[in-house]
């Protein structure tokens, strides 16, 4: 009876373009950074994310729902990626990760609609005025 050595790169399904990412959560101290597949779609990557975050054990507490998260592309602009998008489809690998703002209360108005009275927020501002900001930091000599 002979044994065979199975050699690494011989697998049985085709493995696509493979690159590592960096996600930044609002509100961390540093980018979670792994790797993905260039055809992953945007809402895997935003569950690998949430675990990846609850596994090292960071703050704040984000919890596990992936439809409580958005993900957005700070260099592709200001709209957040759609859920079934490939991640490798944009070319760039550095990502943010937001929570959904939620809305406050519902107030019927006195004609009967339904009117959102504002949306809660614990930070203090958006992200895109925190990565603003960040730009602007400038750094003394010494």
């Amino acid at each position: 009876m002979l044994l065979t050595k199975h050699r690494k790169n011989q697998t049985s399904k085709p493995v696509g373009n493979r690159f590592l990412i960096s996600i930044t959560v609002v509100g961390s101290a540093g980018p979670i950074r792994f790797v993905v597949n260039e055809s992953e779609m945007v809402d895997n990557v935003i569950d690998t994310s949430l675990k990846s975050y609850a596994r090292e054990g960071r703050l704040p507490v984000l919890g596990s729902n992936v439809n409580d998260f958005l993900l957005y592309c700070p260099v592709l602009g200001t709209e957040a990626l759609k859920p079934w998008e490939m991640i490798g489809s944009f070319g760039v690998r550095n990502f943010m990760l937001c929570k959904k703002p939620k809305a406050h209360n519902v107030v019927v108005e006195d004609d009967g609609k339904p009117v959102s009275v504002g949306m809660t927020r614990k930070s203090s501002g958006s992200w895109k005025a925190w990565f603003n900001k960040s730009l602007n930091l400038k750094v003394s000599s010494h």
